[in-house]
């Protein structure tokens, strides 16, 4: 991909990455260590959602304790599309969404007119059979390695959870002082333990006000202080990673596009899915090379038109198994600069939002790996 879009750093340095090199960094045998982690008999991520590298450089001063690490550090990706529930696959099995097979937020269930909501998840789709990779909370205990998941109590048995974080232990934390508490506790689990801690209130602030607001900025320093509490209660020989699972951008009302209502971009459209900064579109039979040209001359300059087979070759999903490339759309558009393919009347929440996120932006595939270790006390 060209600027203004930079491409997964799958293999190399990627969210799909992390989660194995901090397995081998815990000596678990056969993950492949490619971010060169150092050995530890514990370790902590803490994942914010919603927390860009772009953004954290942008607002320092809100995050002095997150800040003081930056210096040493260097961003991972996510995968794409930058959502909640790609990434959190990607990282809870080690693998790119071509593998898993969670890609992006909303998708048609092959062979169907149903979309699937990936993150709400749906009672019809059995999410150990979508997605059936062993995840990485199994591969640990499995080595001996105790596991932890420390996150709000509503996601404890949710589709997603047992389709990305299957065979951990789940700790419930409905705000963040539970949070930290309760991975400081879970982090002195076992002779050897991995806990992950998922935080989503700074991107419910995004979405909803905006990162340019006072509510985002505020919120960051209170990440700020979780982090540093985490960082805290590690014990000796261990580590804290604290990463995201995308960034996001503030959508102007200058460019937000209807995708529902103009008649050239509907026309041969069996099912629209994705969200506001990525769509997915499922095209009638045979349609897809005309639905892709009335979208890219539609959307030019706003948006990069793709199809299913030019998504793949460009390596945006890694690798694509066949049971998953049917999931991924016919068509897909990608948001450029600021602007949001919206569809307010089968999304009028989401259509709504200040900050979105899903495309190949730096500010939305960039997301920090900063380090903090008591390794050797």
């Amino acid at each position: 991909m060209t600027t203004p879009f930079d491409a997964p750093g799958y293999g190399t340095g990627s969210l799909a990455d992390l989660a194995p090199s901090v397995l081998a960094s815990l000596g678990v045998d056969g993950e492949p260590g490619v971010l060169g982690l150092p050995p530890a008999r514990r370790a902590c991520v803490l994942l914010v959602d919603g927390l860009g590298w772009e953004a954290l450089l942008a607002h320092r001063e809100r995050a002095p304790f997150l800040s003081s690490l930056i210096g040493g550090s260097a961003p991972i990706t996510a995968g794409f599309p930058t959502t909640t529930a790609t990434s959190l696959t990607s990282f809870g099995t080690g693998l790119a969404p071509g593998h898993h097979g969670i890609v992006g937020y909303k998708v048609a269930v092959p062979g169907e007119d149903t979309v699937l909501n990936q993150l709400r998840w749906d009672a019809d789709v059995d999410p150990e059979s979508w997605q059936p990779r062993t995840t990485v909370y199994q591969r640990a205990e499995r080595a001996g390695v105790a596991t932890g998941y420390v996150a709000a109590g509503a996601y404890e048995g949710s589709g997603l959870s047992r389709a990305s974080a299957r065979g951990s232990r789940y700790l419930p934390a409905n705000d963040i002082t539970e949070l930290a508490v309760r991975a400081g506790a879970a982090m002195s689990t076992g002779e050897r333990s991995l806990v992950f801690v998922y935080h989503a209130d700074l991107d419910a602030y995004g979405h909803m006000f905006g990162m340019d607001s006072d509510y985002w900025r505020l919120h960051l320093g209170h990440v700020d202080r979780l982090a540093e509490q985490v960082a805290e209660a590690l014990p000796p020989d261990a580590a804290l990673y604290v990463t995201a699972d995308h960034g996001m951008v503030d959508t102007g009302p200058g460019c937000r596009i209807d995708v529902e209502a103009d008649p050239d971009l509907v026309r041969g459209v069996r099912v629209l899915a994705g969200e506001a900064r990525v769509r997915q579109v499922y095209t009638v039979p045979g349609a897809a090379g005309d639905v892709r040209d009335a979208w890219a001359e539609r959307l030019e300059g706003r948006a990069r038109v793709m199809t299913r087979e030019e998504a793949v070759a460009a390596g945006l999903f890694g690798s694509v198994d066949d049971g998953v490339r049917e999931r991924i759309g016919d068509v897909l558009a990608v948001a450029t600069g600021s602007c949001a393919l919206v569809a307010p009347r089968a999304e009028p929440v989401e259509s709504a939002l200040v900050g979105q996120h899903g495309s190949l932006t730096p500010e939305e595939l960039r997301v920090p790996l900063l380090r903090y270790t008591t390794i050797g006390e």
